[in-house]
């Protein structure tokens, strides 16, 4: 009688620790996926929009030229034939238009970056997400807010905590323009605090990047401005 029972108990346990192994595997086989295919799908879109951007300057610079000589207006026949997509270069990612890049050298991060399609999870799980202004593009003057996730992997903005005043981020735009950002306040707030979107920067181009915490309790805010 005992046997059988002490039998039935290592039974349980056994199952329970095979459940518990499946699951770790289930969970670092996301992760490994999350950090390899998508930082391999990423890096390309990201390469893919910096030539495509290159390429739409270039071609517009020799119009430029042949514009001023022959006084055609060959900039606009370009962009009207060459360009497709919403967003003004036909690149898109994941299903999604790609709107421009970010590069982060203090945490070597570069990714493209897609617009938030009604606030859309989707989206915030496959790259960096413009959540405002919804209105216009990236590199306006006012406050962009940039959103992405902390997967705690060095994935998106999981080194965003690494980050110090003084440190430069990089935004490229459809149009090829390519600013420069410094760091110069850096916080933790409550997930419900929004007052960081909607602020005055003075009629300056600034970024502000969020995300959540290690223990995804908190906000964890930047607030950058152009290097002028």
């Amino acid at each position: 009688m005992f046997n059988n029972k002490y039998s039935k108990t290592l039974s349980v346990i056994l199952v329970i620790v095979i459940i518990a192994i499946v699951g770790l595997l289930i969970y670092f086989g996301i992760d490994v996926y999350r950090k390899f295919y998508i930082e391999e799908a990423s890096g390309d879109a990201f390469n893919e929009f910096q030539n495509k951007v290159n390429e739409i300057n270039t071609n517009t610079a020799d119009n430029t030229i042949l514009n001023d000589v022959g006084g055609i207006d060959l900039n606009s026949l370009y962009q009207n034939t060459t360009t497709s997509g919403s967003n003004g270069t036909g690149v898109t990612y994941m299903g999604y238009d790609v709107i421009g890049t970010i590069e982060i050298p203090a945490i070597d991060i570069e990714y493209p970056i897609i617009p938030d399609y009604q606030s859309s999870i989707n989206s915030l799980n496959v790259a960096i997400v413009m959540l405002y202004p919804s209105n216009i593009g990236l590199n306006e003057v006012g406050n962009t807010v940039l959103a992405g996730h902390n997967y705690r992997n060095g994935t998106f903005f999981s080194n965003n905590k690494r980050l110090e005043n003084g440190d430069k981020i990089y935004i490229t735009d459809t149009s090829g323009e390519r600013v420069e950002y410094e760091i110069y306040k850096k916080y933790e707030t409550s997930t419900s605090d929004s007052t960081y979107m909607n602020r005055d920067t003075n009629g300056k181009r600034e970024i502000s990047l969020t995300t959540c915490t290690d223990d995804t309790t908190r906000r964890l805010i930047i607030w950058a401005e152009e290097v002028e």
